[in-house]
């Protein structure tokens, strides 16, 4: 007798299929966007991505064989190349919540885009088969995604999100203007300056409300 799955009729799993068919129509779509844009919007939608994993519902595998993968090497590559392009020298971020730290003292270099490129591997292969409409497949696709979530996918999103955070919110600081305090310094008749001291030489100094030289 054939195993019908009731689970994927929860709400919350149709809350989440909404949400990573967005994400990985995002990412697909990216290709174009600035940098800003494609920051701004990677930190709204990863916190509801993860937030909708986290609420799905246990969920067991019924079937005998394993639901096909739609993600191939090449298809991968390209997506991680194209998101690499778009953070440019913004990809790199040091990592210290991986398992390889166990063996390491030392911050680990991860990217961005490999990350993403990871998350969306889980996700589109999730999708892919449950858009198929079969009722054993949907079942175990999404058992393997909620199994991937917990072991590798969550963890990367969380620490993707801290890389990205830290690209909008630290250029911003780094983007502020600087004083311009030094420009005034630059002309020599120092006319309304403030400053308690004048450049010039004594013998041909003309500035105007200074203090007399020594």
């Amino acid at each position: 007798m054939k195993k019908e799955s009731q689970v994927i009729f929860d709400r919350n799993v149709v809350e989440f299929v909404t949400v990573a068919a967005e994400f990985c129509k995002f990412l697909e779509q990216a290709e174009t966007m600035k940098r800003d844009t494609f920051v701004d919007t990677s930190l709204k939608i990863l916190p509801l991505l993860y937030l909708k994993a986290a609420m799905l519902p246990e969920t067991e595998i019924i079937g005998d064989e394993a639901p096909e993968s739609y993600v191939t090497e090449e298809t991968y590559e390209v997506l991680r190349i194209n998101l690499a392009g778009i953070l440019a020298e913004k990809d790199d971020y040091l990592d210290v919540f991986i398992q390889d730290m166990v063996y390491s003292d030392q911050p680990i270099k991860k990217n961005i885009s490999e990350d993403l490129a990871d998350i969306y591997q889980a996700i589109k292969d999730f999708i892919f088969v449950f858009q198929l409409g079969l009722n054993e497949t949907m079942n175990d696709s999404l058992a393997i995604c909620q199994e991937q979530f917990k072991e590798y996918w969550g963890q990367t999103l969380v620490n993707t999100l801290r890389a990205l955070h830290d690209v909008k919110y630290r250029q911003s600081e780094e983007d502020e203007p600087e004083d311009d305090d030094f420009e005034d310094e630059e002309e020599c008749d120092c006319h309304g300056h403030d400053h308690g001291h004048c450049d010039c030489d004594d013998d041909d100094c003309h500035c105007h409300g200074h203090h007399h030289h020594e």
